[in-house]
């Protein structure tokens, strides 16, 4: 209890917890888009309770890790040497996971562009069982907890401030999957662009796995461009729609109104 009290009396303490606070949150993003897309193919009925326990399951997993950081710390180790290069238990989840990431975002982006992917030529849309949502789900968890873990081990030796900023990063990912996963069902050229943040998070995931460093800031710019893009391109087609509408509406008008004049009129 003094331990909480001191680091609540310390600045750079709460420094710390803020700047970790969107390290988390930022991370969980990738996590969230994931989530988003793999349960809006699910009924309905069944998505928020998926999205839930997805979310509840990544807070499980982040705050059992928390309970062994002395043995995470240990998962940069190297345990096995390949053409030269060591590679940790992290660098193989980082790499499994990575190689996971790519072979889903490429089916469902396959799924989204072939015009005829059965033989009745029938485009029906993609569905997936509950328990292997689920499954996959949890797997992606269970990699992106441990990149997460280690990044906040990287940030602070206090464990207290960990778990405050596991428990917010989670709430932000409660409030937002709901949102995030109506607007992707929404817009359809989100989820293309889902999916390929979803390529160049398993890219980076690899990358981080084989040793090659790839500065976060440079990934989610990139991510927060693209998405800008997408946004003008989503304002534009509405702004269209709208004014075909209007258009629409102005000729029906004018096609009533002329109606009625021609009944009107007094037959000669």
């Amino acid at each position: 209890m003094d331990s909480i009290m001191q680091l609540a009396a310390d600045p750079a303490a709460w420094a710390a917890l803020a700047t970790l606070v969107v390290m988390e949150v930022v991370l969980g993003i990738d996590n969230l888009i994931f989530i988003s897309i793999l349960t809006n193919k699910l009924p309905e009925s069944q998505q928020t309770s998926a999205r839930r326990i997805g979310i509840g399951l990544a807070l499980i997993l982040r705050l059992a890790l928390l309970g062994t950081v002395a043995y995470i710390v240990h998962l940069t180790q190297p345990v096995v040497e390949l053409f030269g290069h060591g590679f940790s238990w992290r660098d193989i989840i980082l790499i499994a996971g990575g190689l996971f990431l790519l072979w889903k975002a490429t089916k469902e982006i396959h799924h989204n562009v072939d015009p005829d992917p059965g033989e009745e030529g029938d485009v029906k849309p993609a569905t997936i069982g509950y328990s292997a949502a689920i499954v996959q789900i949890l797997l992606l968890d269970l990699v992106f907890s441990i990149d997460s873990i280690i990044t906040a081990v990287g940030m602070t030796d206090h464990v207290e401030i960990m778990v405050v900023a596991v428990l917010v990063a989670v709430a932000v990912m409660l409030l937002a999957a709901d949102p995030l996963s109506r607007f992707i069902a929404a817009n359809p050229t989100v989820v293309m662009l889902a999916l390929g943040f979803l390529i160049m998070i398993g890219m980076t995931l690899i990358a981080e796995g084989f040793g090659a460093h790839v500065p976060k800031g440079y990934v989610y710019t990139a991510m927060a461009f693209s998405a800008g893009i997408e946004v003008l391109n989503i304002l534009g087609r509405r702004a269209r729609k709208a004014k075909s509408a209007a258009k629409g509406a102005a000729k029906r008008a004018d096609g009533t109104a002329a109606g009625r004049g021609t009944a009107g009129s007094p037959v000669a």
